[in-house]
């Protein structure tokens, strides 16, 4: 795979409705970004089998795409991440697994039966993902597309294992450069049009009491592109008199 482009799956009704607060969001951008690796979107769905179902195969078309998926891997009717997985990614069946079962039953004994067992029937060709507080662990399937539940004390280590194992040298250094300059951002749209391949270039408007500020940032995994690029904004900005300053505001 080309440098990959990490997706957010985050699921459940609950977040959606206000009644609890996702945190999963946070923590993949920061973790991600420690990695130097890129974040390329997040979604927040209900537990709708189809909904989960489309998602997932809506992500795994975008190029070299990754995917963490939080929640709905577990036994009750309303998780139905690991049947949809199946029909997104596999066959559409669900396939005990054997160890899955052990580590269910060496857990729970005869309370395993008749549901919590149930968690153990994965799509094809799953493998495990540890879960360091209660052993009863998420999965993977393609080394690309990783299932956890939605507790974060069980699924973010599951991320930490899932970076280390199979992305751990995907990382570039991505170099960026940052100005804020006392003017409207209609002032940069020739110059971040004509942005070459490998720069990314975006703006943010500003709105003060004492006028309007626009900030540009500039960046690139090459750092001489970065760099050449982000003289060109000083240079206009110097030629045509605008006041800035270097970083955010």
């Amino acid at each position: 795979m080309d440098t990959p482009n990490f997706y957010a799956l985050i699921i459940g009704t609950e977040i959606l409705n206000g009644r609890r607060k996702d945190s999963h969001f946070d923590f993949l951008r920061d973790t991600l970004k420690s990695h130097n690796l890129k974040f390329a979107g997040s979604f927040i769905i209900d537990d709708t089998p189809e909904i989960i179902a489309s998602t997932i195969s809506y992500i795994s078309t975008l190029p070299n795409s990754v995917l963490f998926s939080f929640g709905g891997i577990g036994s009750t009717p309303d998780d139905h991440t690991r049947l949809a997985a199946a029909k997104a990614l596999k066959d559409g069946n669900l396939y005990p697994n054997r160890e899955f079962e052990k580590l269910i039953i060496e857990r729970l004994g005869d309370k395993a039966y008749p549901h919590p067992i149930n968690m153990a029937k994965l799509p094809l060709g799953a493998k495990l993902l540890p879960n360091v507080i209660n052993k009863m662990p998420g999965f993977s399937l393609d080394d690309r597309y990783f299932f956890m539940p939605g507790f974060p004390e069980m699924s973010h280590p599951m991320v930490e294992y899932a970076l280390d194992k199979y992305f751990k040298d995907s990382g570039k250094k991505e170099y960026r450069y940052t100005l804020t300059a006392l003017c409207r951002e209609n002032e940069f749209i020739e110059l971040m049009k004509n942005a070459p391949d490998g720069v990314e270039v975006s703006s943010l408007p500003k709105l003060y009491s004492d006028g309007p500020r626009a900030t540009i940032s500039v960046a690139s995994y090459d750092e001489q592109k970065a760099k050449d690029e982000f003289a060109k904004y000083i240079e206009f900005l110097d030629k045509n008199s605008i006041s800035y300053g270097i970083g955010e505001e």
